[in-house]
């Protein structure tokens, strides 16, 4: 069986020796095609697992609020659970706001040894600065927590989350807020809530312009403090939870609502818009970029074709020496497999080469040096070599099968 292998497997090299030019313009084909291929998919995957990454750490990747999303079963429903009842014209009785035994969701979350929760308290205030006045939605913080859940620090110019532990009535807003009240670092302003009740803050920290969540109309204060501002004591409105695992949010979310009643969102849900365009980008850009790669594959169907049309006398005399049908169509078809496996490894260097420049390639965005986001893993190698060698061995079985129908007979007496 080797022996007979090794045999076909001369027979094809020998016709592809034969003629180098077209060897080579396939191969050449073939090669373009997989480089091109690696440097676009390297590209797209390379920015979508960037977007996704931004995603995952722009927030917490679960967020319990305050909020069920199916109301309470009614006591005559709960009473008779498999009775034929129905209640009508009844208002649900609204609960108190905040999160009802937020320390025992705390203790929940926190034995877990994946899992950080930071607890918060979000409501809003009026700032006024000499005859300005500007709307601040806040979030109260424990500091040393909420650093552990969301990466909210790294997008502060000035300043540190931690200083709102260390000056007292501290406040972190955003770059934009900042200049339209015509504030800056240290500067103090006056904060009235929706309940009356008025603090001074002093500003500890600005965030970066364009941080989207973080930017004009939102800002940072310790927990105690909004709580204060707030008129709710000892009471939080939300709890972000950070894991080790991201993509276990979804089934984590769901347990904990479950378990608890209170809208658990993972990330996956939040962004579930955003990944469903993302899917839909990728079957856009894996169908373009094979198309190349058929169009390489016509390169070796022609190769492959002008060989069975050269060698058609050849291919009578195997046929009357006992070589089988499906002998010849095996030589015709290793033809285009090899000639593909050549152009792969031939494309492998170009799209390595072509991922280097772009990788090379810098942008300054906001003051920062930045480079393209390039997916150089192996599963993009993988891809191109398995598309690229399938679309090159039904374009060499094509005209492989005429090969095997030649009659042996009608081409030795010399018949057209």
């Amino acid at each position: 069986m080797l022996r007979r292998f090794s045999l076909l497997l001369g027979i094809a090299l020998r016709h592809i020796s034969k003629r180098k030019r077209q060897t080579l313009v396939a191969i050449a084909g073939v090669g373009i095609g997989v480089g091109f291929f690696l440097a676009v998919s390297a590209l797209m995957i390379g920015s979508q697992n960037d977007f996704v990454k931004t995603l995952i750490d722009a927030a917490p990747h679960i967020i319990i609020s305050d909020e069920i999303r199916s109301p309470t079963p009614q006591p005559a429903v709960r009473a008779f659970p498999n009775a034929a009842v129905e209640v009508r014209h009844y208002k649900t009785r609204n609960e108190v706001r905040g999160i009802k035994d937020w320390q025992g969701i705390m203790r929940t979350i926190g034995a877990r040894s994946d899992a950080v929760a930071s607890p918060s308290l979000s409501g809003a205030v009026t700032l006024r600065v000499g005859g300005r006045e500007e709307a601040l939605a806040i979030v109260g913080v424990e500091p040393g927590i909420e650093a552990q859940v969301s990466d909210v620090e790294q997008y502060l110019k000035e300043g540190r989350l931690r200083n709102l532990e260390t000056t007292q009535g501290g406040v972190i807003i955003g770059e934009e807020m900042a200049s339209r009240l015509g504030v800056r670092m240290g500067d103090i302003m006056a904060a009235t809530s929706a309940r009356g009740v008025t603090r001074t803050l002093k500003i500890v920290g600005l965030f970066e312009r364009g941080r989207g969540q973080f930017g004009g109309s939102s800002g940072y204060v310790l927990l105690r403090e909004a709580q204060s501002l707030t008129s709710q004591p000892f009471v939080i409105n939300r709890i972000g939870i950070r894991l080790d695992d991201p993509y276990a949010a979804e089934d984590i979310a769901k347990r904990l609502e479950a378990r608890y009643g209170y809208k658990a969102e993972s990330w996956q849900e939040r962004s579930a818009d955003f990944l469903s365009l993302l899917v839909t980008r990728n079957v856009i850009m894996y169908t373009v970029i094979s198309a190349i790669l058929l169009v390489a594959s016509f390169g070796i169907y022609t190769v492959v074709s002008t060989s069975v049309a050269d060698k058609r006398r050849d291919i009578a005399i195997m046929r009357s020496m006992g070589f089988s049908s499906g002998d010849l169509q095996a030589v015709f078809v290793m033809e285009g497999f090899t000639l593909a496996c050549i152009g792969v490894l031939a494309g492998w260097g170009l799209g390595f080469a072509l991922m280097q420049i772009l990788g090379s390639v810098e942008f300054n965005i906001q003051g920062s040096t930045e480079t393209m986001p390039l997916d150089r893993s192996f599963f993009q190698y993988a891809i191109s070599a398995g598309a690229s060698l399938f679309s090159a061995i039904i374009a060499a079985w094509l005209p492989a099968r005429k090969a095997a129908q030649v009659d042996p007979v009608d081409i030795l007496r010399g018949a057209v």
